[in-house]
């Protein structure tokens, strides 16, 4: 399988990343030098630090997903179509926003780089690589026993669960129609 250059939202997250970190050690050291000891300057750095641990770690735990590629497998019952999904989809109206969202890795889900049990598997990935991320996003709580405030990380970690809900949501309404074809395909 050949390297694709960096997709556009991949490329935004590598620079939001450099921007959190940068930004989170300046107001750390201004803060915890004593050379600006306001709030606003120390909040600024603890919510850099957040949006850049949730990124990171989204594409440590991506990469490290890879190794396991070979175990997610769109026949495994977990990633089957549950009674009652298609049903809540329609209501929530997947099927008006889902192109909208941002796909980190464009390639994974094309036919022309894929087969569709390929892309299927793929998408079993893409899933797993979400879930993870929603335990990620919860442990983003424990930050407040260093700094406090517990309702500000818990708001972080509520927006990205949300944020990766969706795509958890788009993988399972896409999946059932990818195993479709490829029913049809091998019959």
């Amino acid at each position: 399988m050949k390297k694709h250059k960096p997709s556009g939202p991949a490329i935004f997250m590598y620079c939001v990343i450099a921007i959190a970190l940068i930004t989170a050690i300046v107001c750390f050291v201004l803060h915890y030098a004593g050379i600006a000891s306001a709030a606003f300057v120390l909040w600024t750095g603890v919510t850099a630090f957040t949006v850049m641990y949730h990124l990171w770690l989204r594409l440590i735990m991506g990469n490290v997903t890879k190794f396991f590629r070979h175990k997610l497998n769109h026949k495994c019952w977990w990633f089957k179509e549950k009674r009652g999904e298609s049903a809540f989809y329609k209501l929530i109206r997947v099927k008006k926003w889902k192109a909208h969202a941002l796909t980190y890795d464009p390639t994974q889900f094309s036919l022309q780089d894929n087969t569709l049990e390929q892309i299927a598997n793929n998408m079993t990935k893409a899933e797993t690589d979400h879930w993870i991320n929603v335990g990620i996003s919860l442990t983003t709580l424990l930050f407040a026993l260093l700094w406090g405030e517990l309702w500000i990380f818990a708001i972080t970690a509520f927006a990205a669960i949300i944020f990766d809900g969706q795509f958890i949501v788009i993988q399972r309404y896409n999946r059932p129609r990818v195993v479709k074809l490829l029913k049809k395909q091998t019959v």
